[in-house]
C-alpha cells in the first residue's frame, strides 16, 4: 500500500476498503479493455491491483468473456456508489449541507453510455 503521508488520497475508502500491495500499471494493463475504459471513468482511483484480483475472480466464474467484463464493470459501478454515498453522508455530517451535485442530482461523467 502507498505510504499515507505521500497519497493524495482524502476520501473514506481506506476505511471502507482493504488496499492491495502491487503494481497499479502491470495491473490496470493487464485489464480488458473495457473494464481499463471504465477505471479511467471511476470518480475515484479505483486502485487496479484490486479491480486485477476481481478480475481474476470473474474470469473463473465466467471465463474470459464479455459476460465476465459486464459483471466486473457493474460490480465497480456499485463499489463506486458505496464510496460516493459514504463520502456524501461524511460531508453532510461535517458540514451540515448535502454535496452541491447530489443536492442538483447530477450524475457523474462518463465518456461511453
Amino acid at each position: 500500500m502507498p505510504d499515507p503521508g505521500r497519497s493524495n488520497e482524502r476520501t473514506l475508502r481506506g476505511e471502507m476498503w482493504r488496499r492491495y500491495e502491487g503494481d497499479d500499471w502491470d495491473a490496470f494493463d493487464a485489464l480488458p479493455c473495457a473494464v481499463r475504459r471504465r477505471l479511467n471513468e471511476h470518480s475515484y482511483d479505483a486502485w487496479a491491483v484490486n479491480v486485477l484480483m476481481l478480475w481474476r475472480h470473474y474470469k473463473r466464474q465466467y471465463g474470459r468473456t464479455p459476460r465476465a467484463e459486464r459483471a466486473l464493470i457493474r460490480y465497480l459501478d456499485y463499489c463506486e456508489r458505496l464510496e460516493r454515498q459514504a463520502f456524501a453522508e461524511r460531508h453532510a455530517e461535517r458540514f451540515g449541507y448535502p454535496l452541491a451535485h447530489d443536492a442538483a442530482r447530477a450524475s457523474v461523467l462518463r465518456l461511453s453510455s
